[in-house]
């Protein structure tokens, strides 16, 4: 049996004759047009939008002379659901300091935060005054 044809440019055995007729090369068309038979492969990809984590802020209490501690205490675990302890904790350090940190929120969170805490002292006739600041 004779050795088989091979087409050098496609990178293969040419086909018998008789049973299909030559290779044929996609883009190797003189007349300009393309084919029908022409087709691109690869993977259609979707790009998605990388998301952008929210800026994030913290709720800060301020000192005062007048508002009493266990007021503080209520709001603490009332607003921000803390236990007993850390209620506790961070009203020492309000008192200590001059400023506690309640707890760090994406913007409209804090701001509903600061304005339950603010809401509730005023209703109360408490100056405890409740700040954001951006983190």
């Amino acid at each position: 049996m004779p050795p088989l044809p091979f087409d050098y440019r496609a990178g293969k055995p040419a086909p018998a004759t008789g049973q299909g007729g030559a290779w044929k090369l996609v883009g190797d068309e003189d007349d300009g047009r393309q084919g029908d038979d022409e087709f691109e492969t690869g993977v259609a990809t979707k790009t998605r939008p990388r998301t952008k984590r929210p800026n994030m802020f913290k709720v800060l209490l301020l000192n005062d002379d007048y508002t009493p501690m266990e007021f503080v205490v209520a709001i603490l675990q009332e607003v921000f659901n803390k236990s007993q302890d850390d209620a506790w904790h961070i009203t020492m350090q309000v008192h200590q300091h001059g400023v506690g940190q309640c707890g760090v929120f994406p913007y409209e969170v804090a701001e509903t935060k600061v304005m339950r805490v603010m809401d509730a002292a005023q209703k109360n006739q408490h100056p405890l005054q409740c700040v954001l600041e951006k983190q």
